[in-house]
């Protein structure tokens, strides 16, 4: 499974963003998706996943403002982040996994697969 993630970018304080991951090499439902980011010298950070159902879990640090989904029909997965913050500053990674548990889906350790992850500076 291949992971190619986009969207990245410099954007000011309060402005939206959305990145995309395009899944390629497996049927793309089977796959729990999600994404993580990770600020400099900080560990990998659970951000949102969306499962095959559409069931989705946020991390509260960007519940109501960041938004998952993902379109099976093009084996896609977003993530739409709007009154974006300098804290949110990161590199951004999508991840994939067809095993997943409830339990597990904020681990970034379940996730097999990962794209090479794309950056997202916010100025204040």
């Amino acid at each position: 499974v291949q992971l190619q993630a986009s969207g990245g970018g410099l954007v000011q304080a309060g402005d939206s963003l959305r990145l995309s991951c395009a899944v390629s090499g497996d049927t793309f439902r089977r796959y729990t998706m999600a994404w993580f980011r990770q600020a400099p010298g900080k560990e990998r950070e659970f951000i949102a996943t969306i499962r095959y159902n559409s069931n989705i879990v946020y991390a509260d640090s960007v519940k109501g403002r960041f938004t998952i989904s993902r379109d099976n029909a093009k084996s896609t997965v977003y993530l739409q982040m709007n009154n974006l913050k300098p804290e949110d500053t990161a590199v951004y990674y999508c991840a994939a996994s067809s095993t997943v548990i409830s339990s597990s889906l904020s681990n970034r350790r379940a996730y097999a697969f990962w794209g090479q992850g794309t950056l997202v500076t916010v100025s204040s």
